[in-house]
């Protein structure tokens, strides 16, 4: 009996271990990805679907195909939305009269949507001059124009922003003297190279106070250095493209001139 008993307990210890390794077969297995590979296919004949009886005829129908789209998208783009009495460029030491008028249409463009949604208004406008890609030429203004100002995927943001924060963009661009679009904010850099006289809209400067900053997403995420946004109390998505507000501008704006006025002056 004795032999017995330890024949079943070996049994019962061989199913179990029977048992245990049918379990961890059958267990779902985890895969992981460990390498992405693609490469870019382009749009042409000898990639392309089309029969044809030749190379040139399959052409011809990927043309045909793609023309009316093109065709559609160039009209929009060309077709006139204003006029500029002179070109408007980005020559300037502190300002110029490019980043002025950027600086100018996304203050009052933003503004207005600020004011209806959140029945707050806007402070200041800071956007950045590396941002600027094209000027404004004498003559007729399109869609196409503001595509070449600003290509980039940009929209408006607004931060509140405190009175400390206020003076951190002064001196931010003093010393990074670059004429960056303000609108809003003035001062003077004196002799020293140090801020005096900050006003806003008129005003002295309120350290208590919190400011509506509007400035692009990129910007407002700490782009071009420019971290004081990122101590923001408060922060708005406008849901309004940079590009869209140019376009918008041209359309209710039909005479294009340029804003020559001081924001920052020099001792």
């Amino acid at each position: 009996m004795v032999k017995l008993k330890n024949y079943n307990g070996v049994v019962k210890h061989f199913v179990l271990l029977l048992t245990f390794t049918a379990v961890i077969s059958c267990a779902e297995k985890k895969y992981v990805i460990t390498k992405i590979e693609g490469k870019e296919i382009g749009i042409t004949v000898a990639n392309s679907e089309v029969i044809g009886s030749s190379e040139s005829e399959q052409a011809q129908q990927i043309e045909n195909f793609i023309k009316p789209y093109r065709d559609k998208i160039d009209a929009d783009l060309s077709a006139v939305l204003g006029n500029a009495t002179e070109s408007i460029d980005k020559s300037g030491e502190w300002q110029t009269p490019m980043g002025n008028f950027l600086a100018d249409i996304t203050f009052e463009k933003s503004n207005n949507v600020f004011q209806m949604r959140e029945k707050k208004a806007i402070d200041i406008c800071l956007l950045n001059h590396g941002g600027i890609r094209s000027i404004i030429p004498k003559g007729n203004v399109t869609a196409r124009t503001a595509y070449e100002i600003m290509p980039f995927e940009n929209s408006a943001i607004v931060i509140g922003l405190k009175g400390e924060q206020i003076i951190e963009i002064v001196n931010y661009i003093i010393s990074e003297k670059k004429p960056h679009p303000l609108k809003g904010l003035t001062f003077t850099i004196d002799k020293n190279n140090q801020p005096k006289s900050i006003m806003i809209n008129g005003k002295i400067l309120d350290d208590s106070k919190v400011y509506y900053v509007v400035t692009s997403d990129y910007l407002s995420n700490g782009g071009d250095n420019m971290i004081f946004f990122k101590k923001g109390v408060e922060k708005y998505n406008l849901d309004y493209k940079l590009r869209n507000i140019i376009i918008d501008y041209f359309k209710e704006n039909k005479t294009i001139v340029p804003n020559k006025d001081i924001r920052i002056t020099k001792e």
